[in-house]
C-alpha cells in the first residue's frame, strides 16, 4: 500500500496510483502509516525547519517503512542527501511536471532499492562491530613463570596453552594421487617445515594424525606472535617449501589455525588419554572451518597473542561453534598456484 503525506492532495491524484491514501501533514502519529510499504512526503510549501523536522520524525518513528520525496518545485538543493537521510525514491519537477505517473514498476525499485541499501548497511554495521570486537576476549595469560617449560612440564597437569592445527592441502586428495611410501615422505618433510619454523615459537609437535599436525605453544605472548608470523611466511612461500623441500610436483597449500584453551597435558606420545573441549575444538575449526592457504584465529585468544601491526593481516570469517573468527587474507601468487 502506498501513502501520500502532503497539504495539497488534490494536485497528486492522478500521478499516484487510485489505491493510494493520503495523509495530511503535519503527520499526527506513526499510526496512521502502519499499514504502508511505501509512503512519500510531499516538501511544497515546507521550510527547510520543516523539512528537517519531519524528516527526524520520519527517521525516528518509521524507520522500517520505506519512503520517498515529492518535490514539486525543485526546493531541495541537495537531493542526494535526502537518499543519505533513508529515502529510497525522489519525484523532482521534471517528472512531476510530465504526464508519468507511479506505476508498480516504480514502487518495485524504489523497494528494491531500499532493501539492498538496508542490507549492505546490516552487513557493514556487522562487520564493524566484528572487527571493533577483535581480539577483545578479556582473556589474561599466566604468569610467565607458570610455564616451566617442555621438559620439566609434569604430565596430567592441567593449564593453558596455544593450539596451533597444522595440514598440508592439495587440490586434490594427496593420498588418492600418491603412494603410501611417497606420502609418508611428503609428511615427515612437511613435519621438518613446520619444526624448523615454529622453533622461535618453542612450538612442540603434539598429536600427529597423519594427516594433519598439533602443536602446543607456551601461554606467553612472544610465543603466539612468532608462530603467527611463521605461518604468514609460510603461507607466502608456499610454493618454493612445495616444490623445493617438499619435492610434491602436485599444487598444494598450507593450512593453519589457531585457538587458546586449557588442557591436561601429556607428552607427545602419550596423548591418547587426553580429553579436552580445547583439543576438539581446535581440530574442528582446523579440518572444517579453516581454509588452505590462510591462518583462522579465534575469538578465545588472549588480547595480547596479535600485535596491532599484525591486525590488518587478517579480516572476519564469520562464527563458528559460538567463537568469532578470523583468518589472514588471501595471498595471490605472480602466477596461479591452486
Amino acid at each position: 500500500m502506498v501513502y501520500v503525506l502532503t497539504k495539497k492532495a488534490s494536485t497528486l491524484n492522478k500521478t499516484f496510483p487510485k489505491n493510494t491514501i493520503f495523509v495530511s501533514l503535519p503527520l499526527k502519529t506513526e499510526n496512521q502509516l502502519q499499514n504502508s510499504d511505501l509512503f512519500y512526503i510531499d516538501i511544497s510549501g515546507l521550510t527547510s525547519a520543516d523539512l528537517k523536522k519531519t524528516l527526524t520524525q520520519i527517521k525516528k518513528r518509521c524507520k522500517d517503512i520505506s519512503w520517498g520525496i515529492i518535490d514539486v518545485k525543485g526546493s531541495c538543493n541537495d537531493p542526494a542527501s535526502l537518499f543519505f537521510d533513508g529515502a529510497c525514491d525522489y519525484l523532482g519537477p521534471s517528472f512531476l511536471k510530465g504526464s508519468k505517473t507511479i506505476d508498480a514498476k516504480r514502487i518495485k525499485e524504489a523497494l528494491q532499492w531500499r532493501n539492498t541499501i538496508s542490507a549492505v548497511t546490516s552487513d557493514s554495521k556487522a562487520a564493524s562491530t566484528t572487527e571493533s570486537a577483535f581480539l577483545k576476549s578479556g582473556i589474561k595469560l599466566p604468569a610467565a613463570s607458570a610455564f616451566p617449560g617442555w621438559k620439566k612440564m609434569e604430565s596430567g597437569k592441567a593449564m593453558p596453552f596455544y593450539l596451533l592445527y597444522c595440514s598440508l592441502q592439495g587440490k586434490e586428495l594427496l593420498d588418492s594421487r600418491l603412494g603410501e611410501k611417497v606420502l609418508n615422505q611428503v609428511n615427515k618433510r612437511f613435519l621438518s617445515i613446520l619444526v624448523n619454523n615454529l622453533n622461535e615459537a618453542d612450538g612442540l609437535p603434539w598429536m600427529d594424525s597423519g594427516k594433519d599436525y598439533l602443536f602446543l605453544l607456551p601461554p606467553k605472548a612472544q610465543c603466539a606472535n612468532a608462530a603467527i608470523k611463521a605461518c604468514i611466511k609460510m603461507i607466502i612461500s608456499t610454493p618454493l617449501h612445495v616444490i623445493e623441500t617438499i619435492g610434491l610436483n602436485l599444487p598444494a597449500n598450507f593450512k593453519f589455525a589457531l585457538h587458546y584453551g586449557s588442557i591436561n597435558y601429556k607428552p607427545p606420545g602419550k596423548t591418547g588419554t587426553v580429553v579436552s573441549d580445547a583439543v576438539n575444538s581446535i581440530f574442528h575449526l582446523g579440518a572444517k572451518k579453516a581454509e588452505a592457504g590462510r591462518l583462522t584465529i579465534t575469538s578465545d585468544l588472549p588480547d595480547v597473542s596479535i600485535p596491532k601491526v599484525m591486525q590488518d593481516f587478517f579480516v572476519p570469517c564469520g562464527e563458528y561453534e559460538g567463537r568469532n573468527t578470523w583468518h589472514t587474507k588471501k595471498f595471490v601468487y605472480a602466477k596461479p598456484w591452486v
